[in-house]
């Protein structure tokens, strides 16, 4: 007798904070949920604010962006550009990226190798070039070599403050590479070409896990956090500080390690 399809109940959380901690990036965000249902996939109606949603969408992909870098100690930044006739084609900019880290992985021994890059238009609006970055030592001559399209530039991120150590050098370097996914995203706004995908890609298998943490006040939520991580947080913002903030009340944390 064939089995009942099986029915995913949506998942309803009651009225208090809700935060999500990423314990190996060492961050924290949340906000007060009045009261969230949580469907599973459907169709979904066009956002009313065009503006707001890419202000939200690019905020959204920063955050992914950090935590990636910092739970993965991506601290060294490089920077992939085409010899002429160069590449205009975003299709082909993809796929030979793919080419690239395969060749990066296999001339490091073959482990998974996490890493994000993020595609960059030059001032013409027309030519592609890439940013990456790695955590760990990679000889220039060896990405020269897999990279065979033109140029290339690497370095390990300094002229940070004493005692920055791995974690600020990776959050630095996401910093870096965060400008870049918002200017693709303020581009696409004002009608420049599209790349045509997400605007950033990164090593598959290596995401932060998340650990979702409820309570009845922000207090609550960040003092749980706090007691995971093993003290308090180094940075804190409060949305009660935004004298015009319009969402959830929302917090969020870091700590250094």
């Amino acid at each position: 007798m064939p089995l009942a399809p099986r029915v995913r109940e949506p998942v309803i959380f009651k009225a208090g904070w809700l935060l999500s901690l990423y314990p190996a990036a060492a961050e924290a965000g949340g906000t007060l949920v009045y009261s969230y249902r949580k469907s599973f996939p459907g169709r979904r109606g066009a956002a009313q604010d065009g503006e707001r949603s890419r202000v939200e969408a690019a905020r959204r992909a920063r955050g992914k962006l950090r935590r990636y870098c910092a739970a993965n100690g991506l601290n060294r930044l490089g920077t992939l550009t085409y010899g002429p006739p160069f590449c205009t084609d975003p299709h082909q900019v993809r796929a030979d990226v793919a080419v690239f880290f395969r060749g990066l992985r296999a001339g490091l021994g073959g482990n998974a190798l996490p890493y994000v890059w993020v595609p960059e238009l030059h001032a013409d609006g027309d030519r592609f070039h890439v940013h990456f970055a790695v955590g760990r030592f990679v000889a220039r001559g060896v990405i020269e070599s897999v990279w065979g399209h033109g140029f290339v530039h690497i370095k390990l991120l300094g002229d940070l403050p004493v005692g920055s150590g791995r974690l600020g050098e990776a959050r630095a370097a996401a910093g870096y590479l965060a400008k870049y996914v918002g200017k693709a995203l303020a581009d696409e706004s004002h009608g420049r070409r599209p790349f045509g995908g997400h605007r950033y890609e990164v090593g598959q298998g290596f995401t932060p896990i998340v650990e979702r943490i409820t309570g009845r006040t922000a207090t609550e939520v960040l003092d749980a956090a706090s007691e995971r991580m093993g003290g308090s947080p180094t940075r804190q913002w409060n949305s009660v500080t935004q004298e015009n903030w319009k969402g959830s009340p929302a917090v969020w944390a870091q700590w250094n390690r």
